[in-house]
């Protein structure tokens, strides 16, 4: 009899084990699934179409989230020191790439690792900024996107002078601690005289210096905002204080211009991370970051606020309309 009952016991005791063991191999395989680091610049909601386009295009290339692929998604809610923060998380988390967009989030990571791959979405001049030796070769552990904002720049003050028929003062808003954003600054700058428009600036390092930085724009034509995240995270507070001093604007991101701002016009950012997906996608096979040629963009978008413009008493042209590649009324 205790011999029947101990066989009983082992034998359920092996069949628990039997079914534990498909659990078991379960978790051992989420353990180790590939992990991606996620450094979001500004916020979830910011960014949720370009959040879609990766993760969309990366399960078209095989990596469905949750399955064959992790992502830690993080968020620095437009604050520059979460950057550094979030980098060295990742780094002890041991994420297999960083992805990230903007140059002050990818410098930050940049100088926290030299070893785990880091993918940009958007860095403007990844030369000028010393990240990378080249485009053809960057040669380090950082590859991805550029999105050449400083070249686009005399594009932006050709249509915002467009819009503007008057435009004779121009004051251009940048956030000096980022060299991104400086090179942009000193496009506009430059492209601003070749156009015979003066030129005012107003240099920011942080969020508290925006509000201030409105008492210098009065009896300005237009302001040019340059990239940067901090004016991203605050886009709303910057059209709202642009409103009320009558200021028409012009940025490289439509999601300024979703938020209030006049226009913008700027790589298509979806398709950027969409783009960034397949560098992903070439690492976590093996490639080496450094050997993955960095790309630019293909596509701009020319976005225009219809009730912006109106607010601000300005005719939009049918012909200049018919130029953009959305209108927002």
């Amino acid at each position: 009899m205790h011999f029947r009952q101990w066989k009983r016991r082992e034998f359920i005791t092996l069949l628990g084990g039997a079914a534990a063991w498909p659990l078991l191999a379960r978790a051992q395989q989420r353990a180790k699934l590939p992990t991606i680091g996620f450094l979001g610049a500004s916020t979830p909601s910011a960014w949720r179409p370009s959040v879609a386009a990766f993760v969309q295009r990366l399960r078209e290339l095989g990596w469905s989230e949750g399955r064959t692929v992790a992502i830690e998604y993080r968020w620095a809610e437009g604050l520059p020191e979460r950057y550094t923060e979030i980098s060295a998380e990742f780094v002890r988390l041991g994420v297999d790439v960083i992805v990230t967009h903007s140059s002050p989030p990818v410098l930050a990571a940049r100088q926290v690792t030299s070893v785990i791959p880091i993918v940009f979405a958007s860095s403007g001049d990844p030369v000028a900024i010393g990240l990378v030796r080249n485009l053809a070769r960057p040669g380090e552990n950082v590859t991805g996107l550029s999105t050449q904002a400083t070249d686009t720049a005399g594009k932006r003050l050709e249509l915002l002078r467009e819009v503007v028929v008057n435009l004779r003062q121009l004051t251009i808003m940048s956030n000096i601690s980022n060299p991104l954003a400086v090179l942009d600054m000193r496009e506009a700058q430059a492209a601003a005289r070749t156009l015979g428009l003066e030129v005012a600036t107003a240099e920011i390092r942080r969020a508290e210096d925006i509000a201030p930085a409105f008492e210098a724009f009065k009896g300005k034509d237009a302001l040019y905002v340059c990239n940067d995240p901090i004016f991203f995270a605050n886009r709303l507070r910057i059209n709202i204080l642009a409103l009320g001093a009558r200021l028409p604007t012009i940025y490289g991101f439509r999601e300024h211009v979703e938020a209030g701002g006049l226009m913008s016009y700027g790589a298509n950012f979806p398709h950027l991370f969409q783009r960034a997906a397949d560098f992903v996608d070439k690492i976590l096979r093996g490639a080496k970051p450094g050997d993955i040629p960095i790309e630019q963009p293909t596509k701009f978008d020319l976005t225009i606020n219809l009730t912006t413009a109106k607010a601000l008493d300005l005719r939009i042209s049918e012909s200049f309309m018919l130029r953009a590649d959305e209108i927002i009324e």
